[in-house]
C-alpha cells in the first residue's frame, strides 16, 4: 500500500515539473517574440534598419486594422487559408494513399521508385505555368500547385514508414490467417501513425509555400497577391503584414496537428 502511495506522488511530482518546464519553455517564447518586435520597432524609429524596406510593428498594426476596418483583409486571408487546407488536405490523402497502393504491390513499388526520386527532386514551383495554361487561372491550378509540392513527399516518407514496419508483427498476423488488408489496417497503418504525423506537419509548411507560388503567378487575391503587389507599389508594410499573417495561421495549423497527435497517442 504504502509502495502504491509512493508511486502515486512521484508520478503527480513529474507532472508538476512537466507543467512548470511546459509554462517555462511558453513563456520564453512569448518573450522572444515581444524582444523581436520590440527591437523591430526601435531599429525602424532609429533607421538602423530602412524603414522603408523593412517597415515597423507600428505601421503594420495601423495598416492591420484599416484593413480590418474596409473588410478587404477578410477576403484576401480567407481565399489563401481555404486553398491551403484543400491542398494540405489532398496532398496528404494522395500522398498517403498512393503509398498504401506501392506497399500492397511490391512490384509496382520497384517499377515507380525512380521515377518518385526524380519527381521529388523536380523544382514543382517551375510547373506552375504549366498548371495555370492547362488548368486556367483560377482556385483549381493554385490549389493544384499546392497538392504537387507535398504529394511526392508524402508518398515517399509514408511509404518508407509502412515498409519499415517490424516483419514480426506481420509474421503474427500471417501465422493466424490474416489477409493483406487485414495485416496493412491491424499493423502496418498503426504503426506508422507517429510518421504519418510528422509528415501533416512538414505538409502544413509545403501546403502554404504552393499555394502563396500559385498565388504569385495568378491569383488577383489572396496574401500570396497582397505580397506580390505591395512589391509591385513598393508598399512593404503591406508585405511585411501578409507575411505575419501567413506565419499566425500556419501556426494555428501546425498547433492544430500537434493536438492531433496527442488525441492519437492518448488513444492508443
Amino acid at each position: 500500500m504504502k509502495t502504491a502511495e509512493n508511486t502515486a506522488l512521484r508520478h503527480e511530482d513529474y507532472l508538476a515539473a512537466m507543467r512548470k518546464e511546459k509554462r517555462r519553455v511558453r513563456f520564453f517564447q512569448l518573450f522572444i517574440l515581444i524582444v523581436f518586435f520590440c527591437l523591430w520597432e526601435v531599429a525602424s524609429r532609429l533607421h538602423w534598419i530602412d524603414p522603408l524596406i523593412f517597415s515597423s510593428p507600428s505601421k503594420v498594426w495601423a495598416l492591420l486594422v484599416a484593413k480590418l476596418e474596409d473588410g478587404s483583409l477578410y477576403v484576401h486571408l480567407g481565399i489563401t487559408v481555404f486553398e491551403t487546407v484543400m491542398g494540405f488536405i489532398l496532398g496528404t490523402v494522395l500522398g498517403a494513399a498512393l503509398a498504401a497502393v506501392l506497399w500492397w504491390s511490391p512490384f509496382l513499388s520497384k517499377i515507380l521508385d525512380p521515377y518518385l526520386v526524380v519527381l521529388n527532386a523536380m523544382p514543382k514551383v517551375a510547373l506552375g505555368p504549366i498548371l495555370i495554361v492547362s488548368m486556367g487561372p483560377g482556385f483549381s491550378s493554385i490549389v493544384a500547385m499546392g497538392v504537387i509540392i507535398s504529394v511526392i513527399v508524402t508518398t515517399i516518407v509514408i511509404y518508407t514508414a509502412f515498409r519499415d514496419v517490424d516483419p514480426n508483427y506481420t509474421k503474427v498476423l500471417h501465422s493466424f490467417g490474416a489477409s493483406r488488408l487485414q495485416v496493412f489496417r491491424e499493423a502496418i497503418f498503426p504503426a506508422s501513425i507517429p510518421v504519418i504525423i510528422s509528415t501533416l506537419k512538414v505538409n502544413v509548411g509545403l501546403a502554404w509555400v504552393g499555394v502563396i507560388v500559385g498565388e504569385y503567378l495568378v491569383s488577383s487575391k489572396g496574401l500570396g497577391y497582397m505580397i506580390i503587389y505591395g512589391f509591385q507599389v513598393f508598399n512593404f508594410t503591406l508585405v511585411m503584414l501578409s507575411m505575419i499573417l501567413i506565419a499566425i495561421v500556419a501556426t494555428i495549423m501546425y498547433q492544430l496537428v500537434g493536438w492531433l497527435e496527442k488525441k492519437l497517442v492518448k488513444d492508443r
